[in-house]
């Protein structure tokens, strides 16, 4: 599209439709259901574990929880893809992640933890697939790289609520962090007030059943691979602030999730940029293999190197995946294909935590060598799809 042209577009929208607005408010929106209603957790499991006296298996089965509500949010707008275009939707989740964040320290016992953070997940699966939907319907015209910076949100949110919860670490005790979360979320909440919703691509261009089974099987390969980095990602993102804890005395887990946030910022922007130089199933390998390395390097070798390694492999690796596997389902124009491939990723997000808790019992090696593997396989679904679709 010439610049005259994008011009005279976004002149028809309107000043609040402007690319960048569009790009500011979807990362506003990711921030407050990803970065800070779903990791805030993490920096602030290990608080409830010394101060809540919170077991490793009662803290498995709360993450599991809101990773089920996650599923159950992308279900729901697979059966309903109406909620999509509503704005009524996103805002109506916006206010329920953040009361459910501040509810967490009025709660005293799991199974009010376990219902609090399984509502948490099904709003922050409609806030990311409706902000994820909104970008790569109304900015694919303008570069994958304005794309990228929108899911630098989730960076922003996970770098801002680490950094929190890291001043509060010393000052108050683990219901103040949840508090200050939930005023986090509101602050983003209002930045993304008014985004206007779209259905995605796959909902508003229904594409028929493939005559012919390459696409299918293209669109099953990245399927299996995204949800098997559903499975590796969330061990990593539950558990390995704790785990650096363990193998990285004197290392102050918070502030190696703060640096997650920090790296994850730029990287999908970094992911897009290579986009145009790369294919994006050959990216996707690589990042894969970079997450699986950053996974298990807490688990091989102690220390404060090691951890900061990992904590900048996973923060720069996984928005980068999302990033990448949404592009290469939006491309395939299979129905609904974002709803799907977060679908599969929520599974595996389940499976993740069941799988590995049996394991953590005496520390987090097992569980983050397994969640490793689960990434190499992903990477090797992926490469399949390299092969039979080099330019996806």
């Amino acid at each position: 599209m010439s610049l005259a042209m994008k011009s005279r577009h976004m002149a028809t929208k309107g000043p609040n439709s402007s690319p960048w607005s569009v790009v500011g408010q979807a990362a506003a929106a990711l921030a407050v259901g990803m970065g800070v209603g779903r990791f805030a957790y993490t920096p602030i499991l290990p608080l409830m574990i010394t101060q809540a006296h919170l077991s490793q298996q009662a803290a498995g089965l709360i993450a599991t929880a809101n990773y089920f509500g996650y599923l159950l949010g992308a279900i729901a707008v697979i059966i309903l893809p109406r909620l999509l275009e509503s704005t009524f939707t996103l805002r109506t989740s916006l206010v329920v992640l953040t009361v459910t964040l501040a509810r967490m320290p009025l709660a005293d016992n799991v199974t009010d933890w376990l219902l609090l953070r399984m509502v948490a997940g099904v709003a922050s699966a409609l806030i990311f697939i409706i902000a994820a939907s909104s970008m790569f319907t109304r900015l694919h015209e303008y570069g994958s790289h304005l794309i990228g910076w929108g899911f630098g949100g989730v960076g922003a949110g996970i770098a801002a609520s680490g950094l929190l919860v890291s001043l509060l670490r010393d000052l108050s005790n683990w219901g103040t962090a949840w508090i200050a979360s939930a005023a986090l979320a509101a602050i983003f909440s209002t930045l993304c007030w008014t985004l206007t919703t779209r259905p995605p691509v796959s909902t508003t261009t229904v594409t028929p059943t493939p005559t012919h089974p390459g696409p299918l099987l293209w669109f099953v390969l990245i399927l299996i691979s995204y949800s098997l980095e559903g499975v590796g990602y969330i061990v990593a993102g539950t558990f390995l602030v704790a785990a650096i804890d363990q193998s990285a005395p004197g290392l102050i887990g918070a502030d190696a999730w703060t640096l997650v946030g920090l790296a994850a910022l730029p990287s999908t922007a970094f992911w897009a940029w290579l986009a145009y130089r790369f294919s994006r199933a050959t990216l996707l390998v690589a990042a894969l293999v970079a997450q699986a390395i950053g996974i298990a390097l807490p688990a091989l070798f102690a220390g404060a190197v090691p951890a900061l390694i990992s904590a900048f492999l996973f923060g720069a690796t996984f928005l980068g995946i999302a990033t990448l596997a949404l592009g290469i389902g939006s491309h395939l124009q299979f129905p609904r294909a974002i709803a799907l491939l977060t679908t599969g990723y929520s599974v595996g997000q389940i499976l993740g935590p069941l799988i590995v808790t049996p394991f953590v019992s005496h520390g987090y090696r097992e569980a983050l060598l397994l969640g490793a593997a689960a990434v190499v396989a992903a990477a090797a679904a992926a490469g399949a799809l390299r092969m039979k679709a080099p330019d996806a």
